[in-house]
């Protein structure tokens, strides 16, 4: 890597990371039902378009750490170690699926390319903050679903904890794919990525 590219690669990664930090404390704001939404992976969808997996995986692992320091009380009460692995885990595999999954079909169709990501972002994110759920704070989980009325721990999650949260994100995500791949088509053509 050339050194112009070695820097248009720092910046970039370095503005996105910013973005990622603004748009998760934004989302502190936004909530449907219990937890609040994700706002950040269209940033890191464009960081491991642009610059592959492994900047995915960092911006996926700044988002857990952001997750982490300001809405996980919650879970860190009942299991520090499992929050902090549920938290950066969930992100960086969100981050990693969705540069793997461009790179693998961008060659194709870009803009197919960055849907399959944006659906795999959420998906990888929702499905390890489940499994998280499921090792690590199942007995809360119970607990927590009886005090609100869910016939099952599994229902809580499924409806109480991530239904809303998970589709606004799928949604947000791929209402702003045709931004997104402008965003790339520009950031290649002038030789940013």
């Amino acid at each position: 890597m050339n050194t112009q590219k070695k820097t248009n690669t720092i910046v970039g990664l370095g503005l996105l990371t910013a973005i990622v930090i603004v748009l998760q404390a934004l989302a502190l704001t936004v909530r449907f039902g219990v937890f609040t939404i994700t706002l950040v992976l269209a940033p890191i969808i464009v960081g491991a378009a642009l610059y592959g997996w492994w900047a995915g995986a960092w911006l996926g692992f700044v988002f857990g750490v952001v997750v982490l320091c300001t809405d996980a009380q919650a879970f860190l009460a009942v299991n520090v170690p499992g929050t902090v692995i549920t938290c950066i885990m969930k992100g960086m595999c969100a981050g990693i699926a969705a540069g793997i999954i461009y790179n693998l079909v961008s060659s194709k169709n870009r803009f197919i390319a960055v849907i399959l990501a944006g659906i795999a972002a959420p998906v990888t994110n929702t499905g390890l903050f489940l499994l998280g759920c499921v090792l690590f704070f199942m007995d809360t989980i119970n607990e927590w679903a009886v005090a609100s009325g869910f016939p099952s721990a599994g229902n809580f999650l499924i409806f109480g904890m991530v239904g809303a949260n998970f589709f606004v994100e799928l949604i947000i995500n791929l209402a702003l794919s045709t931004a997104i791949v402008q965003i790339i088509g520009i950031a290649k053509k002038s030789n940013v990525a």
